[in-house]
């Protein structure tokens, strides 16, 4: 008799077969891809020897790309077709640079929904440039590897809101890669240290890449990775201290605005600078601009930490307040793991020695150890671990809501909530006859949908027509394990439904979410209050609405004085909305509600009798 051998889709025939899948790390400054060898990850190499790729690409002659070394080589003579640091751009418009545009060597195109640079090869969005290094890391995968890729897992900051991880998914896409989960930067560092080291307990990841910063607090134990609390700053990085130093390069020399060409050169040489200040007390700057002009600065490590000491301090924030939202204290951290190359930096590491009372683990290279622990989690979802003993729990950064009437906002999935989730809540319908519902997801702290984040609209049609609050609508929240969000709406009488994957083209700019928690904790008291009166307003005008219709029906079952009465409240209680507190608003309902109980039991005793008109006693 035959035997069969069932594979899933896709999947290979032979269980014993290795499948090919890989970890990818896409930097701001450089990228690597490493995949699980032996059991062991390893960071690939290319050709050289090396297992970083400069995430740089340049744009040449007819379809011509370079990616990594060659174009970070040219970058100095071509910048205006060379793009660097595409991974602060992704997600983001250009209302979101801000002021930082001014500073980027680059043309950009008049577009409101998406950066667009200009190359000679036409305008390049920086999905389409990181989809570039991601096809020369897929590349050397598959050759290095012999075979092709099931798929890949690639990092993201914790940070990065739905807009610049569904961003990264679709440059993955474009490099034909197939996408097996987004992962977030500091739970990467912190599989790959658990395992290696079977490290057990509490521990901080201190990510300081080239262009963001990640902090997450971590409890490890055999076999789970659970993220206790995460928060950074998806806007600051190795590449703002590369700028200080420019800065201060400019004002050394009384330089002033620099073409395209000298501003990268001087750009590269800083960058050189600080590199070498990790392991020299100082470093010399030399250059020739293009007008002819001779650079020549000395910059002393003493120099370079206090110009950027504030740059360091901005890191701090961010780990309290993580701290904070763990409950955790810094005596209860058993380590801190430090990732990314700009946690070089001497006064970097001292800051976070100094701040937690303990050296920090360096032990696994600070360049590769992301990468190292997205092979591992890759190598687990193509199949090849079999132990199962393995869980990976990771956290939502910010709340996620809706808008509800009187611009509230109603937090449906808190922040530091476990994911993948989903989380169901209903609503009901405000006005008589209402056939549809706009639903406005926000994203935030704070208790009005004016200080939150708008992420997307939809609507919900096909209602059927209903007394105020007699409707059911369920709206449901799901974020899935790569932090992406999608939400639907359904009439629980009818199913009619609608929903939308949320994909807003814009992401959060340099402290909007550190500030979003600050102002959710400094404004509290405010924000109840302003809650308390928005409720009291929805309140008084429902109330309103109600009474202003039955006095069109049955007004004539009031006498003058009644009348007289019941209108003169509608006016106080009107009159209050504007500019009273919630408890003055109230006091006016209550007034307006009790002058109207007896209007109300007149009602009912009509509504009775009609509905008796006409019947005998045997029908009742």
């Amino acid at each position: 008799m035959a035997l069969l051998q069932i594979s899933e889709p896709g999947m290979s025939a032979a269980p014993h077969q290795h499948r090919l899948a890989v970890g990818i790390d896409l930097g701001t400054t450089n990228s690597l891809v490493a995949t699980v060898r032996s059991g062991s990850p390893v960071c690939l190499t290319d050709m050289d020897g090396r297992t970083t790729l400069p995430s740089v690409v340049r744009y040449g002659e007819g379809d011509a790309v370079e990616v990594g070394k060659a174009a970070l080589a040219a970058q100095k003579t071509d910048p205006l077709n060379t793009i660097s640091s595409a991974k602060r751009l992704i997600g983001r418009t250009l209302a979101d640079l801000a002021q930082d545009a001014q500073y980027l060597p680059y043309r950009f195109t008049p577009n409101e929904r998406v950066v667009e640079l200009n190359t000679r090869q036409g305008a390049k969005t920086p999905i389409e440039v990181s989809s570039e290094i991601l096809k020369a890391l897929k590349s050397r995968a598959e050759e290095t590897l012999g075979g092709d890729l099931v798929g890949a897992v690639i990092t993201v900051p914790a940070y990065f809101d739905d807009a610049q991880r569904q961003a990264t998914k679709d440059a993955a896409r474009l490099a034909g890669l197939n996408v097996l989960r987004l992962l977030n930067e500091p739970t990467a560092a912190a599989i790959a240290y658990g395992l290696d080291n079977a490290s057990e307990g509490t521990f901080v990841v201190y990510d300081l890449g080239g262009g963001t910063f990640d902090v997450s607090v971590l409890q490890l134990t055999k076999g789970l990775f659970e993220v206790k609390a995460t928060g950074g700053n998806s806007a600051l990085g190795g590449d703002d201290f590369d700028h200080r130093l420019f800065c201060h390069l400019l004002e050394q020399n009384d330089l002033s605005k620099l073409n395209e060409r000298d501003s990268q050169l001087l750009l590269s040489l800083v960058r050189a600078a600080k590199e070498q200040l990790t392991s020299q007390t100082e470093a010399i700057v030399e250059a020739t601009l293009s007008d002819g002009r001779k650079i020549h600065t000395v910059i002393t490590r003493q120099e370079f930490h206090h110009l950027t000491q504030n740059l360091v301090q901005k890191t701090i924030e961010p780990v309290k307040q993580a701290l904070k939202d763990a409950g955790v204290t810094k005596a209860d951290i058993k380590g801190v793991i430090m990732v990314g190359g700009s946690t070089r930096m001497l006064h970097v590491q001292q800051a976070v020695a100094t701040f937690f009372g303990q050296t920090p683990l360096n032990n696994l290279n600070p360049d590769e150890v992301v990468a190292l622990g997205a092979a591992i989690q890759a190598n687990v979802l193509a199949g090849n671990k079999t132990d199962g003993e393995w869980l990976l729990l990771d956290v939502t950064p910010l709340s996620l809501g809706l808008e509800t009437y009187g611009g509230l906002a109603e937090k449906i999935i808190p922040r530091n909530s476990t994911i993948p989730t989903a989380r169901a809540q209903d609503f009901t319908t405000f006005k008589d006859g209402q056939t549809a519902m706009t639903i406005h997801v926000v994203q935030g702290e704070r208790e009005l949908v004016s200080d939150c984040r708008s992420l997307a609209k939809f609507t919900l049609r096909g209602i059927p027509p209903m007394t105020a609050g007699a409707a059911r609508i369920r709206v449901t929240f799901q974020v899935d394990a790569d932090g992406l969000l999608s939400v639907s709406a359904q009439e629980q009488s009818t199913g009619v439904q609608a929903q939308i994957e949320v994909k807003p083209s814009y992401g959060l700019d340099d402290d909007t979410i550190t500030q979003m928690l600050k102002d959710s904790m400094s404004n509290a008291a405010e924000d109840m209050a302003a809650r308390a009166r928005a409720e009291a307003v929805v309140e008084a005008e429902s109330l309103t609405d109600a009474v202003n219709a039955a006095l069109e029906l049955d007004n004539d079952l009031l006498d003058a004085e009644e009348l007289a009465q019941i209108q003169q409240d509608i006016a106080d209680l009107q009159g209050r909305l504007k500019d009273s507190n919630a408890e003055d608003i109230r006091a006016a309902v209550t007034k307006l509600s009790r002058s109207t109980d007896n209007f109300a039991a007149k009602r009912m005793n009509r509504n009775i009798q009609r509905a008796l008109t006409g019947q005998s006693v045997d029908d009742i």
